[in-house]
């Protein structure tokens, strides 16, 4: 079913006790090096460290109770997983998570913390989901997608009722763009509430399956490659999403690595906000040029998610005064 507005704020609604309104940040700082009036929205302010507690609290809240006793399973790079998990417990429903071997440590153990059960498996998310359906089939458990289910892209699409509440006059949304699930909703929030809105999705260039999709004119799935954006590692577009991201969105930007650390340090510095790799891509494309703005837009960029291993941040310090 498509996802509208109202759907959107019907989920703003049904979220509100259990997600935080996150505010924007100004981030005037970073206004020369952008070439525009610069807003955060920092996602990373949730209680689980990401945006992605939106849509998994939707999608539980919108089950029958029968559905709901069943618990919960979901397949996710960790920030999904951080979600279901915090949610299954808030609402008392079993939860089991079904994350890559190669997943960050803090994610891994922020879902265990959640009370969820943790089963690791594969890198990918193809060989995620071919667990998740085998845990099922024996167990019996309710799906809750990563991106691709109508109630959680929803759910995501608060982040751009948010903003709309916050900045009516905002000129320009950036959102990363793994699944496909913020984006699309976001898109949805923005563009039937003020159509004038450029909405710009921000992908790995590793990983470019939605410009690839866009290209072909049809979802495609796309080989799988490493990337530092470890939380957008999807190889193909979703049948909800991708209808509603080709309708909505106005560009899709593919970056490589080589932006996003030096991104990261720009959002950490400036602003004091913790992100991680996946959060900063958007900053990263309009540090390197491949996205346009003027001075007088105000532009808002969405920091999906703050899980980054404290290894890894160690080793973003040290690149960026070497």
């Amino acid at each position: 079913m498509p996802v509208t507005l109202k759907d959107v704020q019907v989920a703003a609604e049904r979220i509100r006790e259990h997600v935080k309104h996150t505010p924007l940040v100004r981030a005037e700082k970073l206004d020369e090096k952008l070439g525009c009036q610069v807003y955060f929205k920092p996602e990373c302010l949730q209680v689980t460290g990401s945006f992605k507690l939106r849509g998994a609290t939707n999608k539980i809240l919108s089950l029958s109770d029968k559905d709901r006793a069943k618990g919960v399973i979901a397949s996710s790079s960790g920030n999904h997983a951080q979600g279901v998990a915090y949610a299954a417990r808030a609402l008392d429903v079993k939860a089991t998570l079904v994350l890559p071997v190669n997943a960050p440590k803090s994610k891994i153990e922020g879902t265990k913390a959640f009370g969820a059960e943790v089963v690791l498996h594969g890198y990918d998310s193809i060989q995620r989901y071919e667990k998740l359906y085998e845990i099922q089939a024996e167990k019996g458990y309710t799906l809750v997608h990563s991106y691709n289910d109508p109630q959680l892209i929803a759910g995501q699409g608060t982040v751009g009722y948010e903003i709309m509440q916050d900045l009516s006059d905002v000129d320009v949304v950036v959102v990363p763009l793994g699944g496909g699930g913020i984006l699309a909703g976001v898109a949805v929030a923005l563009k039937e509430t003020n159509p004038n809105v450029r909405v710009i999705g921000v992908e790995p260039a590793a990983i470019p399956r939605y410009s690839a999709s866009r290209k072909a004119g049809k979802p495609v799935e796309v080989p799988m490659q490493d990337t530092l954006a470890d939380g957008l590692m999807i190889t193909k577009t979703g049948d909800n999403t991708y209808p509603l991201i080709e309708k909505y969105v106005d560009e899709i930007v593919s970056v490589s690595d080589d932006h996003i650390y030096p991104a990261l340090c720009e959002i950490l510095f400036k602003t004091k906000l913790l992100v991680e790799p996946s959060a900063a891509i958007g900053v990263a494309a309009a540090l390197a040029g491949l996205i346009s703005f003027r001075p007088e837009e105000k532009v808002c960029f969405v920091l999906t998610g703050g899980n980054i291993d404290p290894d890894r941040l160690i080793k973003v310090v040290a690149q960026s005064i070497m």
